[in-house]
């Protein structure tokens, strides 16, 4: 019986959905194969942002460096503390990968961190978070620090390798240097930014470039087979020289240290230059701050030496008699009578007010008459005196490689402004121009132009992207009057009137003028008072042939009635002056042999020989290698050398090396030690060896990581004596 044909609706339908289906499917598939992209996005770019990796490589901070390569400013190595708090960090209860003991944890940080533990307990018991930071107080930890939290052996604690501005000198210029700090980009990363100073003025050339990694990785990061990694390899900061040495810097911070405790003053100004190039070799003034713990930083963030101007005193008469002498002006045997002078109805005195009596220029010049400059004034005439003062630079800005500088005023519209700015009052200049003024006498009459930046420098590839030279800055006055300059800038030093008696060097001959300057109040009138003025002195040394130019100011010491404004003033510049000339090797007046040792050569001798030889040589060995046997490879000075007795001589041999006490070497023996050995020693701060991360005696090996931390003399002292006092304020009876 044949089988009627029953169409099946169920089935038709059935098949017309899947048929749909399956022809969307491949007409999705088809799109997506030709374009690449589905719901608008690329799916290339979706799969590379799930399996391509990034890691960035952080850049370091541009080193500040003095004239001899001395660091000033750099990155330093530093830690981030992190503390995991999800459980799910650890997959063995007995070795807890995160923060299982709030209390005990937040107790032991306290201890280490500046946060109290209550704040570490709320910090450490946040939910929902698989990990936390603690501010700033978390960033920027020792390696000491870090060894230190790394012995209490808490679970969940993570330090992750960072970068700090360190400024291992201390107070050290610290407006002209200024500072740097971290800051939160808005990508979440930090990035340290100058806010002062060279850090501020120079911050595009000394930030880097990061660099990056990039790797194919799985969902748990591993690095992928046949992946292609690709460095871009970050770009470190340009270095940025300077002409200040390191070595006069401190011997200028020391002196003022010691005046600022001695006397009080209210501020003070300090400048040590090189008359032949114009280099800026020391600068300072107080207050002053702490660089990295920005302590003492007030209101004032002006650089005193360029961006405040002065009443200079007399001083200027230094550049009043240069004009008279430089236009044949001057004779000093001529007389005039001192004590006072008239001008219309106004009457200007000396500071002795009843005079010295009739006197002859040259003694009115070495006592620092102000009526002497007034008659001076009458014979070079008012049109001659204001060309000169423009020669000499005043009441212009002298291009210094720093901003802001100011331009100073020289008040002239009236005749009584034009006399009283002969002896240093109512005009303005910066001790910047006065260096400058000072390089003319100095150096034969040229100028030379002050500069601070001696060059700017692309650690990579070692490029001097800005490279600074001396640059003359006009030539006022000829080499003779020069000459005859020094020679009566000499004699306020040296003759029995002479104002200048107590600058005079033991070892050296000095020229230079003192200065006494009326101080403004907020009205405009000048301050009354014994105490209520800017002593001054600018002077340079050794008269012969100067190689220093130095300006020192101390503004309203505190004074006993026995003793007069330049006493402070002296004792800074005497003690600068005399040791920086000997530390740049100047032939003193009297030059004293110091006994020197030629040292041997014991290479290819056996250790304990050549031990026992450098030892009757009055040396110190330091052996580098086996101590017992063997023969000496290298040794360093190398034979030949002239050394002091009581010097280190490192002698390298072979075998496993012990580790010496470090304590006390300076730093280029330490680097000395680091090249012969190969050891990996990271060096950090400048000065003297304070602390090692491996202790003496310790036998290593080229891989493990030594840190090696210098401090200056400066610092160590400085915390002595923080410590000693602590102690004895703990001994104090209680009421």
């Amino acid at each position: 019986m044949k089988k009627k044909f029953r169409f099946q609706w169920g089935a038709f339908l059935m098949f017309l959905f899947y048929g749909g289906l399956f022809f969307l499917l491949l007409s999705r598939m088809v799109f997506i194969q030709v374009t690449g992209e589905a719901d608008g996005q690329a799916l290339a770019a979706k799969a590379a942002a799930k399996y391509e990796k990034e890691q960035i490589i952080n850049a370091s901070r541009g080193e500040i460096l003095d004239k001899n390569g001395e660091v000033i400013a750099e990155d330093t190595l530093s830690y981030r503390l992190v503390a995991v708090l999800s459980p799910e960090a650890t997959d063995n209860a007995k070795n807890p990968k995160h923060v299982n003991d709030v209390e005990k944890t937040a107790t032991v940080l306290a201890q280490y961190i500046p946060l109290s533990k209550e704040k570490l307990v709320e910090r450490l018991s946040k939910e929902g978070v698989y990990q936390v930071e603690f501010g700033s107080a978390g960033r920027d930890i020792s390696h000491e620090v870090m060894t230190k939290i790394k012995k209490e052996k808490l679970p969940g604690l993570v330090f992750v390798r960072d970068w700090k501005r360190f400024y291992p000198n201390g107070t050290f210029s610290s407006h002209l240097i200024g500072f740097a700090v971290k800051e939160e980009q808005p990508d979440g990363t930090f990035q340290t930014i100058g806010k002062m100073g060279l850090e501020s003025i120079y911050n595009k050339q000394l930030t880097g470039k990061n660099g990056k990694v990039q790797y194919d990785g799985d969902l748990w990061g591993y690095l992928l087979p046949n992946s292609k990694e690709m460095v871009t390899p970050a770009q470190d900061g340009y270095q940025i020289h300077l002409t200040l040495d390191k070595t006069v810097k401190n011997l200028l911070e020391d002196a003022m240290n010691r005046v600022e405790k001695e006397y009080s003053p209210t501020s003070m100004v300090e400048m040590v230059a090189d008359p032949k190039t114009g280099e800026i070799l020391a600068m300072s003034q107080r207050p002053s701050f702490d660089p990295e713990t920005r302590e003492g930083l007030t209101s004032n963030w002006l650089n005193e030496t360029i961006e405040n101007t002065i009443e200079p005193g007399s001083t200027m008469k230094t550049f009043t008699v240069a004009a008279e002498k430089k236009k044949k002006k001057w004779d000093p045997n001529d007389w005039y009578q001192s004590g006072k002078y008239t001008l219309l109805d106004t009457t200007i005195r000396d500071h002795n007010l009843k005079g010295w009596g009739n006197i002859t220029f040259l003694e009115g010049f070495q006592r620092s008459s102000n009526v002497a400059m007034a008659y001076l004034l009458e014979r070079l005439g008012d049109t001659v005196f204001l060309e000169y003062l423009d020669k000499f630079g005043f009441g212009k800005k002298t291009g210094i490689d720093l901003p802001n500088e100011a331009s100073g005023k020289i008040i002239s519209k009236y005749p009584l402004d034009r006399l009283v700015t002969t002896f240093g009052q109512g005009s303005t200049v910066t001790p910047m121009q006065l260096i400058q003024a000072e390089t003319a006498i100095a150096n034969d009459g040229t100028m030379m132009k002050p500069y601070v930046i001696e060059k700017i420098v692309n650690p990579l590839t070692k490029e001097v992207m800005h490279d600074s030279k001396p640059e003359e800055a006009g030539k006022p006055i000829s080499a003779d009057t020069a000459k005859k300059m020094r020679e009566l800038l000499a004699s306020t030093v040296t003759s029995e009137h002479g104002t200048a008696a107590r600058f005079e060097l033991t070892d050296y001959t000095v020229a230079g003028k003192t200065g006494t300057a009326q101080i403004p109040n907020e009205v405009g009138k000048y301050l009354a008072g014994y105490e209520n003025y800017l002593y001054s002195f600018l002077g340079m040394a050794p008269v012969e042939d100067p190689q220093l130019v130095v300006y020192v100011a101390v503004s309203k010491p505190k004074l006993e009635a026995t003793e007069v404004g330049s006493m402070p003033v002296s004792e800074i510049f005497k003690s600068v002056t005399e040791n920086s000339l000997k530390y740049l090797n100047i032939k003193p007046k009297e030059v004293k042999s110091t006994p020197a040792v030629t040292l041997p050569n014991v290479k290819e001798k056996d250790v304990a020989v050549a031990e026992s030889q450098m030892i009757e040589q009055k040396m110190k060995p330091v052996v580098i290698g086996n101590t017992e046997k063997g023969k000496i490879t290298e040794q360093f000075p190398s034979a030949g050398t002239e050394i002091l007795p009581g010097s280190l001589v490192m002698l390298k041999t072979d075998g496993p090396i012990t580790i010496p006490d470090f304590t006390n070497w300076s730093k280029r023996h330490v680097l000395v030690y680091q090249m012969l050995s190969g050891l990996n020693i990271e060096v950090v701060g400048n000065g003297y060896v304070v602390s090692q991360s491996v202790s003496k005696g310790t036998v290593t090996n080229e891989q493990a990581p030594i840190v090696i931390k210098l401090e200056t003399p400066e610092v160590t002292n400085k915390k002595a004596k923080k410590e000693i006092e602590k102690e004895g304020e703990e001994k104090l009876p209680q009421d």
